[in-house]
């Protein structure tokens, strides 16, 4: 069986189970940010949606490491944490693009690009028995280091809201999630062409 830093990559049905240290951090984690966009909304004040974004990241940078810290990484609790980045996500762009109407389609693509080619991608992990993507090198390295490396999520999840920040250009935050789609459908061809298991039919 694979190993990654002395924990198995591969999942364990007896330990599946919703509630575990990292899910609640998930959990808080999401309600805060999400609470924090909303106020940046009502208030249209940027600085309380800059405020939840930070949240955002830096709760999901916890949650997985707790959840790697304490061995308590599970099927049930990837999927929640990509249900909840996507909440929080929405909620940041959606309220910026509400008070900067100028980053209306760089966040449109963006939003497209992470909220529904990239969920897919992420969630074909459950076709093999493996905890989380972050464990995909085991199914294809290639798919692994393009979605799911450090790199590879530095990236897609806050190279681009940083640059808008920053910058200000719509433009460049076009290209950039456009290239984004670009790679996560070349992504999926990929992972189509490896094609997604089945699992065995049970029968009574």
């Amino acid at each position: 069986m694979a190993e990654h830093q002395g924990l198995s990559v591969h999942a364990d049905p007896a330990a599946e189970r919703l509630w575990t240290g990292a899910t609640l951090i998930t959990f808080v984690r999401t309600i805060a940010s999400f609470a924090l966009c909303l106020v940046g909304v009502w208030q249209e004040e940027l600085v309380w949606l800059v405020v939840g974004l930070g949240v955002y990241w830096v709760g999901d940078m916890a949650d997985g490491a707790y959840a790697r810290r304490f061995d308590c990484e599970t099927r049930i609790g990837g999927v929640m944490d990509m249900l909840c980045d996507r909440l929080n996500c929405a909620a940041f762009y959606l309220g910026f693009a509400a008070l900067q109407h100028e980053m209306i389609l760089p966040v449109a693509v963006y939003l497209f690009e992470f909220m529904v080619i990239d969920f897919f991608l992420s969630l074909a992990f459950l076709a093999w028995p493996i905890r989380s993507p972050n464990y995909f090198y085991v199914v294809d390295e290639r798919i692994y280091r393009w979605n799911w490396s450090k790199p590879a999520k530095a990236v897609n999840s806050s190279l681009f809201a940083v640059l808008l920040l920053v910058t200000g250009w719509w433009w460049l935050g076009l290209i950039i999630a456009s290239g984004l789609v670009v790679l996560k459908c070349v992504s999926l061809k990929w992972l189509l062409e490896l094609g997604l298991p089945v699992p065995e039919r049970i029968t009574a």
